[in-house]
């Protein structure tokens, strides 16, 4: 254990974690290679291996774009307002939040599409682009550290008044994330932070591969 605790850290340190492996070449149904460029975040899915339901995949970040990654630009229409302070709680309170958010995503994936191979695609799509936010975390992606406001309203629309999960259009495309940006205010020291959150990482993501 202490050995395999050594290369991982060996391995963070020299940021072989730091971004997803780029896709290659995979059979679609056993009887066809499907072609996806090698190129990092260059990946079509529309209609990938012949499947209906993966129509218009592209159209949300763009098909240069999987995770909205080389098009992200924040927009900041609110800044350390009174509203937007953080508020320390008992990291229990969090970690059940996060847990509702993490078993909603696999609701809405098992519930609403049928094919498993366009299900692995959205959720991949979805755990790389929320793994992103640990790049603006740790201050190396060079985005303010926040969220999209009007996206995150919508929450409360995720359920009808029957308690199933609502499928109507919310009106917005992936595009659109970044385009009312909340942030809170910094708790980041340019001092000490770098180390400490460094640290606090590199734990975090030997716990993770144990």
């Amino acid at each position: 254990m202490f050995a395999k605790i050594v290369v991982l850290a060996l391995a963070l340190a020299s940021g072989v974690y730091s971004a997803p492996a780029a896709a290659s070449p995979v059979d679609a149904r056993g009887d066809k290679v499907v072609s996806v460029s090698s190129d990092y975040g260059h990946a079509g899915f529309s209609n990938w291996g012949g499947i209906s339901s993966l129509h218009g995949f592209d159209d949300f970040y763009g098909s240069d774009d999987f995770a909205h990654y080389r098009h992200f630009s924040p927009v900041v229409v609110r800044e350390s307002r009174p509203e937007l302070v953080c508020h320390s709680q008992q990291v229990v309170i969090v970690q059940q939040r996060l847990a509702v958010l993490q078993e909603m995503a696999k609701r809405i994936i098992t519930e609403t599409i049928c094919e498993v191979e366009t299900q692995t695609i959205v959720f991949q799509q979805h755990h790389a682009a929320l793994g992103r936010f640990s790049h603006d975390l740790r201050r190396l992606s060079g985005h303010r550290v926040g969220y999209d406001g009007k996206i995150a309203a919508h929450f409360e629309d995720f359920y009808n008044s029957d308690g199933t999960l609502s499928t109507w259009d919310f009106g917005f495309s992936g595009k659109d994330i970044g385009s009312n940006y909340y942030v809170p205010t910094s708790n980041w020291d340019e001092k000490e932070s770098p180390s400490k959150v460094g640290s606090a990482y590199q734990a975090a993501q030997i716990a993770s591969f144990a």
